[in-house]
């Protein structure tokens, strides 16, 4: 008796066969051969679960699982990456003044941030009127003994949708006010083109408490 290979049976299987072949192996099929049944049989259930396969869909509420899942893992990440980035050098609220670092008086925040290549000497103050914080900086290239350069574009966010925008001066300086709700981030692109973002939350402690 003659007995077909495996590929035809697969061809067999997803009707791609000539009709002829596929008559000649249906005749062989009626014939009870056990060796080639069991083959067809396989290569059928292969057929039906690829078939499966690709019209499942998962129910919704694990597909919203997973999302979250991988959300928190990236931000987890992300924070991992942000705390390696930057190192802070020196906070006025919490040791006395180093020399070199911007002289202020009661009532501001002197801290000093280290992030490859760049060195950042950062003033912290309230605005005696009003309800603003005065933020004064200086962004040195610590690889070069310069500055950073100038026009480098600093990003001042309060955590609550204000957003200012200001640049470095020729001497790496830079200068920017915003409305004070207790919290400050500060953003600028590396050499690397990825972002450096500084986030201090309650800036100025309870020396000056957000009215908001």
């Amino acid at each position: 008796m003659k007995h077909f290979a495996t590929e035809e049976w697969i061809d067999f299987v997803n009707q791609v066969s000539s009709p002829k072949q596929q008559e000649a192996m249906r005749k062989h099929l009626r014939a009870r051969c056990k060796r080639c049944m069991d083959t067809v049989a396989l290569w059928q259930k292969v057929r039906t679960a690829a078939a499966e396969e690709a019209s499942y869909q998962p129910p919704a509420e694990h597909v919203r699982m997973v999302k979250v899942a991988f959300a928190a893992a990236g931000q987890a990440t992300q924070a991992k990456e942000k705390s390696r980035l930057v190192e802070v050098l020196f906070d006025s609220f919490l040791q006395p003044m180093l020399a070199g670092a911007r002289s202020g008086g009661v009532g501001t925040r002197q801290l000093l941030y280290y992030a490859e290549p760049y060195q950042l000497d950062l003033q912290i103050e309230a605005k005696p009127e009003g309800n603003r914080l005065i933020v004064t900086g200086q962004l040195m290239n610590v690889n070069s003994s310069g500055i950073a350069g100038c026009d480098l574009k600093m990003t001042l966010s309060n955590h609550r949708g204000n957003v200012v925008d200001t640049v470095t001066n020729k001497f790496g300086e830079f200068r920017g006010e915003l409305e004070n709700t207790g919290d400050l981030e500060l953003s600028f692109v590396g050499q690397n083109g990825k972002p450096i973002v500084i986030s201090l939350r309650n800036a100025l402690g309870n020396l000056y408490g957000s009215k908001v």
